[in-house]
């Protein structure tokens, strides 16, 4: 977060307590960040002046963690009023244009831009990984042919945490290239597989987006070759989703982190935050959403069905930015290249930019600073490049995993390092336990225990188990008839 500098607040607390009102003060440990216009108190001496006062333990409160500072971080930098994003420092519109994914992956991970030397090195390292164990091929193609990609991915990547040994810190580099160069491998043949078609080898003198792509789209030429354009778009794609600070996914990163987890089961458990539909499944939520609209007329009614909180309006507005998406500027650009490149008259697009200009326009989103997002350009940029939409989370995963596996690097060294100010401990939040008072237990022998007051137990059938159950009473029938038949005889 730029130039941290630690200090001292006084907070003096005033707790009403029946007609007393008990005044305390104490010398709080605060963070300054020179970069906002935030301070963060350590939540421990905040609570500590309230016990203090009212001799009654004290804990703070934080619902979604919506106020909670977990962790001191120089990774990506985020102004939501002002629509700022950085990383490391360097200006997201900055990378978008100059740089590439791993270049950016290097700078995330790392702390600094690599040099040429770097870079070659680097890149050649996570090609050298690229390629997977048998086994774990085998085992992606144990799964049903109508598996979700995701789901295979997330199964994928822990397991390779069976055919590779965690190791220790010693190691994390090593681990940083391994799954950087097989996560792609397993998106790719996560692809294939659900597509039927035998899985590509990836090729060592190809970039890593477009050996991504190549892995995806060869079927039996020799020499094929994705389109520059649609790799460059792809790549920019991926540097502005590699980070986006503490997002419930890289929360549950340095979460796993803090218990020692090895990166790969770590990475899926993360991929698995991600694949909730509230987190990694918004661009596709923005797809399903312009295919319910259908026809540039209908967007009106739609409007007004969201107006009347009646309808979700996905791809707009964000938790964390009050103005302009920085990164939804940047793939607005690339949404008109890349629909101009494949020129696919689809109407899906024309109610995009439709919905796009009526929502900016409307004075009722612009006052409530609904504008749109990554996931909005996202979403109609997959789309246009003939991605299904089961595999939009796989897109925000694979890049996703630069900033995952940054944040856990800088968690252990913060560790290794024995820097007292972080919480090297596993993490592990309190509760406020809203429970039962304390009951004995009623034995069932006593006769006199109350019935389950909740929701009722259900039995959940399928059609399978409905067709049985009549068999079975049908089976049933038949023995009857016969031994009654027999009995007459």
């Amino acid at each position: 977060m730029g130039d941290e500098r630690s200090a001292s607040l006084t907070v003096r607390v005033s707790v009403k307590n029946g007609t007393q009102s008990p005044d305390e003060a104490r010398e709080c440990e605060v963070l300054e960040s020179a970069t906002e216009p935030t301070i963060a108190i350590a939540a421990r001496d905040v609570a500590l002046t309230v016990q203090e006062a009212t001799g009654t333990h004290t804990v703070c409160y934080d619902s979604g963690y919506l106020n909670t500072v977990m962790a001191r971080s120089s990774i990506t930098y985020i102004d939501g009023e002002q629509g700022i994003m950085r990383y490391r420092g360097i200006p997201i519109e900055q990378l978008a244009e100059q740089s590439s994914f791993l270049e950016v992956a290097f700078l995330l991970i790392f702390g600094d831009l690599p040099s040429k030397g770097q870079l070659d090195q680097f890149s050649k390292l996570v090609a050298d990984h690229s390629f997977l164990h048998t086994d774990i091929c085998d085992y992606m193609r144990s799964f049903r042919y109508d598996a979700h990609p995701m789901g295979i991915f997330i199964s994928s990547m822990a397991a390779l945490a069976t055919t590779i040994p965690a190791g220790d810190l010693q190691q994390l580099d090593k681990h940083i290239y391994r799954i950087l160069g097989q996560a792609s491998t397993i998106a790719a043949n996560a692809y294939r597989h659900r597509i039927g078609r035998a899985f590509n080898e990836p090729r060592m003198d190809l970039g890593y987006t477009e050996n991504f792509l190549y892995m995806l789209d060869r079927l039996s030429e020799r020499d094929y070759r994705p389109h520059p354009a649609i790799v460059r778009a792809l790549d920019i794609l991926w540097i502005v989703h590699a980070d986006h600070e503490l997002n419930c996914s890289t929360a549950c990163m340095r979460h796993l982190t803090s218990a020692r987890v090895d990166p790969y089961t770590a990475i899926s458990g993360a991929a698995s935050a991600l694949f909730g539909p509230s987190h990694g499944g918004a661009a596709e939520a923005v797809v399903r959403q312009l295919e319910r609209i259908q026809t540039i007329e209908n967007i009106e009614p739609f409007l007004e069905r969201v107006k009347a909180k009646e309808e979700r309006l996905f791809g707009f507005g964000h938790r964390v930015y009050k103005s302009f998406d920085p990164r939804a500027r940047i793939l607005k650009e690339q949404v008109e290249k890349i629909l101009e490149l494949v020129k696919v008259e689809e109407p899906l697009f024309l109610v995009a930019k439709e919905l796009e200009q009526r929502a900016l326009q409307d004075e009722y989103f612009r006052a409530r600073r609904l504008y749109p997002n990554v996931d909005f350009y996202s979403g109609v940029i997959y789309r246009a490049l003939g991605f299904p939409t089961d595999f939009y989370p796989l897109l925000f995963a694979i890049p996703r995993i630069a900033g995952w596996l940054a944040h856990s690097r800088e968690a252990q060294l913060a560790e290794a390092q024995l820097d007292v100010r972080e919480h090297t401990h596993v993490v592990r939040p309190a509760q406020v336990y809203t429970g039962s008072a304390p009951r004995p237990f009623v034995s069932l022998e006593a006769g006199d225990r109350p019935p389950y007051q909740g929701r009722d137990i259900e039995c959940y059938r399928t059609r399978l188990s409905t067709r049985r159950r009549l068999g079975l009473l049908s089976d049933s029938s038949a023995s009857e008839h016969t031994q009654h038949t027999h009995a007459r005889v």
